[in-house]
């Protein structure tokens, strides 16, 4: 058993609050309170504005993981209401707002998907929309008369935009609210979130005050920047890496980033320890370790995670043959073709592309390829005269079967 000063070391370790007193003090409270020898309620909210969990929201899950096997209690809460409003705490402009039937969608796996990390059996699920649909209007009066509209504008993505003269939307302002809510009703000890999250953590430890509740201690960690290497992992930029994507999908991924992400990751998304990974930085530093070595060490490292070895090994022998050797993939998901086919319908049926549109984009940015040969007209005709093989980007291949099934 660890002892306690261990303990915070191990739970604080790469917590990031932009002021040494504020990390100081969460420090210390989070000291007080694993003294009082008792199980902490611990938490960490995911809004559900799209449907995959990605590497990004690991950085938390995993911050949980630690305080659940140290024996504390989890809660894995999914913002259903929160997602209808969108946070705005890293945006240069208003989120666009989700329908309550598409956060429900979203919702519907992400219990399921957090488990790759979560033990299932200490994890306590919780949707926000169960307290925060039911709020009078009076309540929310309540709740906002407590802060002032300078906090909120002070906060530099709304000072930015009020500068600027660009719209800062009353409903954006309520997000804040809302999570800070979430901590009074969960009665938390401690709260999880991204840097970019400490007013919001910060004003449930007002609201718990107001309450009469112990303030909880809050934990902001590093955000993990996308596969661009420059701006946070995010659906809506499109620099995300699924967690439940295949193996060779994720490993191709992690393979792409560029070589200045790479201690991002080793400190954020991997079971490495801090000694690993100053060795590895060591290594690329003083060049006895190519980038590229570091990069597949790494792409197995995540693949493991979510796929364990032996599908890791297939993802590194895949990535060599396809994208290394340029030979095609060993294994690849077929179709049969029964008649002549516009290129656009294909791409849609079969499923790699959501619409014609986005298909029409797709081979106007190179993207199709026929037999290696790179498709030039989106309405072009597939015929059925052959066997071929159609790639969609880097990753994605597609055996189209004839119907006598000829070569």
């Amino acid at each position: 058993m660890k002892s306690i000063d261990e303990q915070v070391v191990h739970l604080m370790r790469g917590a990031d609050y932009g002021d040494p007193q504020i990390a100081r003090h969460m420090a210390g409270e989070l000291r007080e309170r694993l003294s009082e020898g008792r199980p902490l309620r611990v938490y960490c909210g995911y809004d559900p504005t799209a449907p995959d969990i990605h590497l990004g929201h690991t950085v938390s899950m995993r911050r949980l993981r630690r305080f659940q096997d140290l024996g504390h209690e989890v809660v894995f809460l999914i913002g259903n209401f929160t997602g209808l409003v969108g946070d705005a705490s890293d945006k240069d402009s208003a989120r666009p707002q989700k329908t309550p039937e598409k956060v429900a969608e979203n919702a519907r796996t992400y219990a399921e998907q957090a488990f790759k990390i979560l033990d299932r059996e200490r994890t306590a699920v919780r949707y926000n929309a169960d307290w925060l649909g039911r709020l009078s209007l009076g309540k929310v009066v309540q709740l906002a008369s407590h802060f002032t509209v300078q906090q909120f504008l002070i906060r530099e993505n709304f000072r930015k935009r009020w500068d600027a003269g660009d719209p800062v939307w009353m409903h954006e302002f309520f997000y804040a609210l809302m999570q800070a809510y979430d901590a009074v009703v969960l009665k938390a000890d401690v709260q999880l979130g991204g840097t970019e999250q400490l007013f919001n953590l910060m004003a449930g430890r007002k609201l718990q005050e107001v309450f009469g509740q112990r303030p909880q201690v809050c934990i902001t960690l590093p955000i993990l920047v996308g596969t661009d290497g420059r701006a946070r992992m995010s659906k809506s930029t499109g620099n995300t890496i699924g967690i439940d994507e295949p193996p060779e999908e994720q490993y191709g991924k992690v393979m792409s980033l560029p070589d200045g992400a790479m201690s991002n990751y080793f400190n954020l998304v991997t079971r490495w320890s801090p000694e690993e990974i100053a060795g590895l930085e060591r290594s690329l530093s003083d060049g006895g370790l190519h980038p590229m070595e570091a990069k597949r060490r790494l792409a197995w490292e995540v693949v493991d995670i979510f796929h364990g070895g032996k599908a890791a090994d297939r993802a590194a022998a895949h990535f060599e043959r396809v994208h290394q050797e340029r030979d095609l993939p060993e294994e690849m998901p077929t179709f049969a073709l029964s008649a002549p086919v516009n290129l656009l319908d294909l791409l849609v049926k079969a499923g790699l592309a959501a619409s014609r549109g986005e298909g029409r984009r797709l081979v106007q940015q190179g993207g199709v390829r026929l037999d290696g040969q790179r498709v030039e007209d989106s309405d072009s005709v597939v015929k059925t005269d052959r066997a071929s093989v159609l790639q969609v980007g880097k990753r994605r291949f597609l055996r189209l079967e004839c119907p006598q099934g000829e070569d």
